[in-house]
Parts: C-alpha cells; structure tokens; sequence
C-alpha cells in the first residue's frame, strides 16, 4: 500500500515570533515553505496559508517566484540560505510586515474577523 502525500505544518516559539513551516514537500523533491517572526495571534492563520500555499506550490510545477492563493492574495517566495522558501509580500507591497501578514489571513479566510 502506498504512502499517501503529506504535507505536515509544524512550528516554533522563538523570541521573535512564531516560526512555521512545512515539513513533507522535499519528499517531493520540492523545497519547503516557512514563515518566521510571525505575532502568536496569527500562527493557526499562518498555519492554513502555507498549507494552501504548499498545495498551490506542488500544483505549479517548477519553481515560481510568486503564488497566487486567492484572486486578491499573492505571495512572493524567495529562497533562504538552507533552500526553503520563505513567503513575503508581492513586489509594490507598502506597509508592515504583520499588517500585511493579517490581511493575508483575513482576505482568505474572512470568517477569522468574528
């Protein structure tokens, strides 16, 4: 019986912020996606984007350096050190980090406003 393809989300407390991240693209020969520094009140936000976003990521093929979550939600990747992705704004994108981060969150899941 084979192996069903599992893309799990595991995090950390740090002293910046939450640090996320997948763990089962690079059994797929895909680097993983991450996001750190993230405010605690955002992580089981964060936590559903990069699971959409690790699903879209294995979709696209390849190695694009933008994602598209959501008609009004995309993501940049840009490549760390160790060979992750990390998602940031989209180029033009003015403002803060964690405003940008929340806005992500409410633009895909809307029921996070109640």
């Amino acid at each position: 019986m084979e192996k069903p393809d599992v893309v799990r989300i595991v995090g950390a407390e740090r002293p910046d912020g939450l640090a996320l991240r997948t763990a089962g693209l690079g059994g797929r020969g895909l680097p993983e996606l991450r996001a750190d520094g993230l405010p605690p009140y955002l992580g089981q936000g964060w936590a559903r984007v990069l699971g959409e976003a690790a699903r879209v990521f294995a979709a696209a093929g390849g190695r694009p350096a933008e994602l598209v979550l959501a008609p009004d939600v995309t993501v940049r990747l840009r490549r760390e050190e160790d060979g992750a992705l990390v998602l940031l704004p989209p180029a033009g994108h003015e403002g803060g980090l964690d405003e940008w981060r929340r806005d992500v969150v409410l633009r895909m899941f809307p029921a996070a406003r109640v």
